[in-house]
């Protein structure tokens, strides 16, 4: 409240001190006909040296504008102004106008107060007309300017807030758990490039229809998908967007990880994560342009190609270093795929824990509507994938790793892109999608490799097992 108070003790200050300034202006200029034009800036909020003004989260307040416009009617005392202003937020999930009033001071600068509800954190861009009713009472646009933001700022008392400035738990990219995960991360892709077969690889290349469906699904259907369930689940601007980054990101590292555990296809499954991985330094930017520009998204949105390069070169490195071992060293190889699935195991568990503390931060106050709207994504992803590869006729190993491969999204790179586009408390609310979409993949496909596991065990013949287990 303190803060609320300042802000406008300023605004009317800041009014009051241009009173000479503008009353020499417009009687200099008695007989001109005034134009619309945004050069005079007759329009300021404060003194007007600032452009950007922070408000506490969740919070009723008033802003003052001050206007020094003097229609060509009342210079010449004929009648009493007749001007207003009307002011929208362009983002009304972070702030809304809830009305607007005139404050009757008299004087050559007139004064609005505009009541305010700030919503959710982040940025609100303000759209200001002035608008003079002196001509028959038709209402003619004076100035109109978009260039000042309020920025919604966590209250001291969100438990968030507090849990992050406490220490309690760190931010997640700064998080300790993810590199004690790394070199058991390195040792079990250099495993699964002893599963590669060379064979499956130079099939890939001369007929690579799984290849393309998995680009298809990943960056035209999926994002498509995101845009159209956030709109019809009425998610905030954010939210929508890291939605839709979300699923425009390319398939995760875990996506050979399941084909593995529920009888893929790993040589299509490595092929698809790297394909998509390339192909996602250009898909992500044109997405993210286009889908902003439709949710309305006022923001520039930075596509983190160093991350998209380090991921590439994380997951071919240790990969080739493997199908090296495969080639030179038979013994490291059995004991490397001897440990293959116990790691793969430690690492699903791990990635669960993982993100659950990383994200309990974010997700302290996570909204029912991404949380309904998230666990759907892997489910539809796998399920167009299916569809997909059963509509081309793929074997079922090939149709299992399509499916999974587009219903797996890398939401790290995501999570970078929410990071590098808008400030802290901005991008850890648009963060709640790409979190939500990463647990629910991850606990569903644990789900589905548990159920896999025992409708094998319990159904199967042993010859079977022992062949599916090899």
């Amino acid at each position: 409240m303190r803060t609320l108070l300042a802000f406008c003790c300023l605004c009317f200050v800041t009014g009051g001190a241009d009173h000479t300034t503008a009353d020499r202006s417009t009687e200099n200029n008695n007989d001109e006909n005034v134009t619309a034009d945004s050069n005079r800036g007759y329009l300021n909020i404060g003194d007007g040296t600032s452009h950007e003004f922070e408000f506490p989260e969740n919070t009723k307040g008033v802003i003052v504008i001050s206007s020094k416009y003097r229609s060509a009617a009342s210079r010449k005392g004929r009648e009493s102004w007749r001007q207003t202003v009307r002011v929208r937020s362009l983002d009304p999930d972070v702030l809304s106008i809830l009305n607007v009033t005139d404050s009757g001071h008299t004087g050559p600068v007139r004064s609005y107060i505009i009541s305010i509800r700030s919503g959710l954190a982040g940025r609100a861009p303000l759209l200001i007309q002035l608008i003079d009713l002196d001509q028959n009472s038709n209402p003619v646009l004076i100035e109109e300017r978009s260039d000042y933001t309020i920025r919604v700022a966590p209250g001291d008392d969100d438990p968030a807030t507090r849990l992050i400035q406490s220490g309690g738990l760190s931010h997640f990219s700064e998080n300790p758990v993810l590199f004690a995960l790394l070199p058991l991360i390195f040792i079990n892709k250099c495993a699964f490039g002893c599963k590669v077969e060379v064979e499956v690889l130079r099939g890939l290349l001369k007929r690579p229809v799984p290849l393309l469906l998995g680009v298809v699904g990943q960056f035209l259907v999926m994002p498509l998908y995101a845009y159209s369930l956030s709109r019809l689940a009425s998610l905030p601007k954010p939210l929508a967007l890291g939605l839709v980054i979300t699923c425009s990101a390319p398939g995760g590292g875990g996506g050979y990880l399941y084909s593995l555990l529920l009888g893929g296809d790993v040589t299509l499954a490595i092929s698809m994560t790297l394909v998509s991985t390339v192909v996602a330094a250009a898909a992500m930017p044109l997405s993210s342009t286009l889908y902003g520009h439709l949710l309305g998204v006022h923001a520039a949105l930075h596509v983190p190609f160093v991350k998209i390069l380090g991921t590439l070169l994380f997951i071919a490195i240790p990969i080739s270093l493997g199908m090296l071992v495969k080639l030179r060293m038979p013994a490291l190889t059995r004991v490397l795929l001897t440990l293959i699935r116990p790691f793969s195991f430690v690492l699903i568990i791990g990635g669960i824990f993982m993100a659950y503390q990383m994200g309990a931060s974010i997700l302290a106050h996570v909204r029912p509507q991404i949380v309904a709207v998230g666990v759907t994504v892997p489910l539809f992803g796998l399920a167009l994938g299916l569809c997909m590869a059963q509509g081309v006729s793929l074997p079922l190993a090939q149709r299992k790793t399509v499916g999974i491969e587009v219903g797996v999204q890398n939401s790290l790179l995501a999570l970078a892109v929410m990071q590098l586009s808008f400030h802290r408390e901005e991008a850890d609310f648009a963060s709640q999608a790409p979190f939500i979409v990463a647990l629910s993949s991850t606990s569903e496909m644990l789900l589905t490799v548990l159920a896999h596991m025992a409708y094998r065990r319990l159904c199967s013949t042993p010859a079977s097992v022992a062949q599916t287990g090899a």
